[in-house]
């Protein structure tokens, strides 16, 4: 089955959440056909007021009409559910032409929910997304893609709607790979510089002063840029962002990976513990480079109990 090119194909939405409701926003504002959109709660369809994107009640719904489906679930469980579900996207007789997900998965999951999709005759690509929610709202995601070349070239005009970067990995899982190691340099890289910036305060450099002079060296990183100057530096975990129990789902996708090759991460299991005792003591919920109250003994746990 084939998208008709002489008209603008049907693009639904599930899951209007954290990333999912701006990524929503710009796929309404920029397509310039019909946009559906489902979530199974009423407050985030507050994402999309004021577009043209149209609510769905259920996915049977969103099914008999789109031609390309998106995803931005919370993990492997809720995308197998949605695309292969009693009640999900391909139970009834009528099926999306093309379901594109964007959530992170594990490698496993993905390559599982493309093979019995493609037996269904729908097509399938994983293509989880990076940077942040303001990077969400602006349209400037990186999304790193595992599908097929054609398939690729029939999507990418839709993925680049929310993103400023769209990367071909390779076949279906291959978008998650390198998903999975983005955020492990993320997370690894958030714990290290926790660390030095309290190893550097304690030695009597102001943490301000270290984070612009190494800004200026070899040390630079993104995290530092962004994690350390905007939540490090001031010590500001909000609620309801990045959370160390999200860091925690997907170092344990990571290490299910490492597991499955054959390669000893043993650097992501020291980033897990960190993460850990992050949740655990004072930090559920709050925005995880709070890592460095852990590491300053400010939580209710210490570098060495972790």
């Amino acid at each position: 089955m084939t998208i008709n090119s002489n008209k603008a194909p049907v693009i639904g939405f599930v899951g209007l959440g954290v990333m999912g409701g701006p990524m929503c926003r710009n796929v309404a504002l920029k397509h310039s056909g019909d946009v559906l959109a489902f979530d199974s709660n009423d407050a985030a369809f507050e994402a999309v007021n004021e577009t043209k994107a149209r609510r769905v009640a259920s996915l049977a719904e969103m099914a008999a009409q789109a031609d390309i489906v998106l995803l931005s679930l919370p993990g492997g469980p809720a995308v197998e559910a949605v695309s292969l579900g009693a009640n999900g996207l391909t139970s009834g007789a009528r099926k999306p032409q093309v379901i594109v997900d964007l959530s992170t998965t594990t490698v496993a999951s993905a390559r599982m929910v493309g093979e019995k999709l493609a037996a269904m005759g729908v097509a399938f690509a994983d293509a989880p997304v990076a940077r942040t929610r303001e990077a969400a709202q602006r349209g400037e995601l990186s999304i790193m893609v595992g599908a097929s070349a054609d398939l690729y070239a029939r999507i990418e005009s839709v993925l680049r709607y929310m993103a400023s970067d769209v990367t071909l990995c390779g076949e279906v899982g291959c978008g998650q790979v390198v998903k999975l190691i983005n955020n492990a340099l993320v997370f690894e890289n958030t714990v290290a510089l926790a660390e030095m910036m309290v190893l550097g305060e304690r030695a009597g450099v102001d943490p301000g002063t270290l984070l612009d002079a190494v800004s200026k060296g070899s040390g630079d990183s993104f995290v530092l840029r962004n994690h350390g100057r905007k939540a490090m530096l001031p010590r500001v975990f909000p609620d309801k962002s990045f959370s160390p129990e999200y860091v925690l789902k997907d170092i344990g996708y990571v290490l299910e990976l490492a597991h499955s090759t054959g390669v000893n991460a043993q650097v992501t299991e020291l980033a897990q513990r960190y993460y850990t005792a992050t949740a655990q003591n004072g930090f559920s919920g709050r925005y995880y480079p709070a890592v460095i109250e852990v590491i300053d003994g400010k939580g209710r746990a210490t570098a060495a109990k972790v």
